[in-house]
């Protein structure tokens, strides 16, 4: 009937007043997070409910915010980013002292045209990010991560090769920068990079460098799965990695780095939990359309079936090219990846998260969490203890042979005539 709308009229109206109601800058309804919507706009004590199945509760309370240093609100203020600090407690036992760590997670946007000098961007970039870092060094934190491939705009959607120009090897420019820092606030800096592997043929991989608190470098991880979907092209500029699944102890826990894509897959994060880790960054960059739904599951998820914490970071902002570019899925030409939307939090392994940073502006996200945890939340689900791992591992070893046919049993009377 006239003045009716078909189902895909309705469709593709409601597509339109979702990506209107997300503006181009990355709010939500001019709100620069889903959970600060939802304390605007509700009662508090529905909120509060609201607030309890979003996001949990850690040894059976609310989670806490934490005071922060002045020094570190007025860094915010005067740089313009998000600054939210939370306590992630633990039992109290009576053998182990409490094994408190202040971890730190920065989330930012690039700081130049993509068409800048590339020096430029690079040196842009760092400047923009120090604030930051320095705000978490008032603060005492004593772990930070920054998100993936942090010193350079994420082009691998291109397909082009001059932005190799921003690999750099592991002791180079943005490892230099950051090693000062981590002398400066005694802190652990893991720093994802594009590394160039001067030591065999100058190929490329997407790494990560942990520095330690002496300013030292303790070890590297290597992306260990490359994405082939939509405009993450990375597969173009570096291969999956080589370096396993390590956990690196450092003066403040053993911690891991599970790269990006890698979280879309349950036994990276398992392998890196039996390697024993107590802390799992996950640096990323990802948009909105393709990943925002499974964003605050996945991490949080990883969080409880491996009893350990997850800090998940992904950068900010919409970062345009100066050459239009396809990508095989049918879409016409386009010169951006999409909106990267921050939202960079917490997760505990008793389930708890904490609220995310800002979907458009820069970031830190700060936690204290007793380590204790770990091990109290192995104790009590027994996740551990109930795994068959011998099947698992028979499993995959069957599915690796040439020769593998799936464990299907068919119902004998399927294919029989009635």
């Amino acid at each position: 009937m006239e003045g009716q709308l078909s189902d895909q009229q309705r469709e593709e109206n409601g597509g339109a007043e979702v990506k209107e109601q997300i503006s181009a800058g990355g709010s939500i309804h001019g709100f620069e997070s889903l959970h600060r919507l939802l304390e605007a706009n509700l009662k508090p004590q529905i909120f509060q409910e609201v607030s309890r199945l979003l996001v949990g509760l850690n040894c059976g309370r609310p989670l806490e915010r934490l005071a922060l240093p002045e020094p570190a609100a007025s860094l915010s203020t005067k740089h313009d980013f998000d600054l939210q600090a939370f306590c992630f407690h633990a039992d109290k036992e009576l053998l182990r002292q409490p094994r408190i760590v202040r971890v730190g997670l920065i989330q930012n946007s690039i700081a130049l045209p993509t068409t800048a000098h590339f020096a430029d961007q690079k040196k842009a970039i760092m400047q923009k990010v120090k604030p930051i870092i320095d705000a978490a060094g008032a603060s005492g934190v004593n772990v930070l991560c920054l998100q993936e491939a942090w010193m350079m705009p994420f082009a691998f959607c291109t397909r082009e090769k001059r932005w190799c120009e921003f690999a750099e090897p592991i002791d180079g420019e943005s490892t230099q920068f950051l090693q000062d820092l981590a002398r400066k606030y005694n802190m652990v800096i893991v720093n994802p990079i594009l590394e160039r592997d001067v030591n065999h043929g100058e190929i490329m991989w997407n790494t990560a460098v942990i520095i330690g608190n002496h300013g030292n470098i303790i070890g590297i991880h290597r992306k260990n799965h490359i994405p082939r979907v939509g405009d993450f092209n990375e597969s173009t500029y570096y291969m999956e990695g080589n370096t396993g699944h390590p956990v690196f102890e450092t003066a403040y826990g053993k911690i891991a780095v599970n790269i990006c894509y890698g979280r879309h897959h349950s036994l990276n994060w398992l392998a890196f939990g039996l390697n024993g880790a107590e802390i799992v960054f996950n640096p990323s960059a990802t948009v909105g359309e393709l990943s925002e739904p499974m964003w605050p599951i996945e991490s949080r998820n990883a969080a409880i079936a491996n009893s350990y914490f997850v800090g998940s970071i992904n950068r900010v902002g919409t970062e345009v090219f100066p050459n239009p570019f396809t990508s095989g899925d049918g879409k016409p030409q386009h010169s951006d990846f999409g909106h990267f939307y921050g939202s960079s939090h917490f997760s505990a392994p008793d389930a708890s998260c904490t609220p995310s940073l800002s979907r458009y502006r820069d970031g830190l996200m700060i936690s204290d969490m007793d380590l204790n945890l770990c091990r109290q939340i192995k104790d009590k689900w027994g996740f551990r203890m109930t795994a068959r791992y011998e099947l698992y591992a028979a499993m995959l070893s069957e599915y690796l042979k040439r020769d593998f046919s799936p464990q299907v049993i068919v119902d004998p009377m399927l294919h029989k005539r009635p």
